[in-house]
């Protein structure tokens, strides 16, 4: 094994373990899951699908996207839409610095260090390449795994509201990840398929 191989191999063991501790957890296919590790494995396997020859940066960015979210709570901040925005700065700060240090544990130096770091942090999307992929990775894990388990959340939602949420994250996607969505290479959520069409149909 090259140096770099273990060097990757040390930091995506590293984030899984800090998304091992989430004590919230799912059961998939008869598997007990902490809610943040099955998330990250969704987004590699994801990545994997949409853009194989994505390098390691990449592949390090979109495993510790929500790295131990649960950690900074939504209801620690005021539940309105100024507080949404605050919490959501502050998160990704938090997860964006969590996945630095992991990585310098790992042995990576700064030019890694710093892609993630950006690309966690959500900065220049659709200005920096990896910021984009991990968004167009983000929106696609949402569509396959969590869009429906959200509409069931919020049955207060109006048609238009819904049209709203599809149509931002659409457009928070690249050309090549909406057709990528298009194109049968993802499980759309069956019940919302009509309400994705016709939101993306106006676009």
């Amino acid at each position: 094994m090259s140096d770099q191989q273990a060097v990757f191999d040390k930091a995506m063991a590293l984030i899984d373990a800090a998304n091992s501790e989430d004590p919230n957890t799912v059961s998939v296919d008869g598997r007990e899951w902490p809610k943040e590790l099955l998330y990250s494995h969704r987004m590699s396997d994801m990545l994997a699908r949409f853009a194989p020859d994505a390098d390691d940066a990449v592949k390090l960015a979109i495993r510790a996207q929500h790295i131990q979210r649960w950690k900074s709570a939504r209801t620690d901040y005021p539940m309105d839409r100024i507080g949404y925005l605050q919490w959501r700065k502050d998160l990704y700060k938090i997860q964006a610095q969590t996945a630095a240090d992991l990585l310098v544990q790992a042995g990576y130096g700064d030019d890694v260090v710093g892609r993630v770091s950006e690309s966690v942090a959500k900065k220049r999307i659709k200005e920096n390449p990896d910021t984009q992929l991990l968004e167009d990775v983000t929106d696609l894990v949402f569509i396959e795994h969590y869009m429906l388990e959200f509409a069931g959340k919020h049955p207060e939602y109006t048609e238009e509201r819904w049209l709203d949420i599809v149509r931002k994250t659409w457009n928070k996607m690249s050309p090549g990840a909406q057709q990528f969505a298009l194109g049968g290479h993802i499980t759309l959520p069956e019940p919302l398929v009509p309400l994705i069409k016709k939101a993306i149909a106006t676009e």
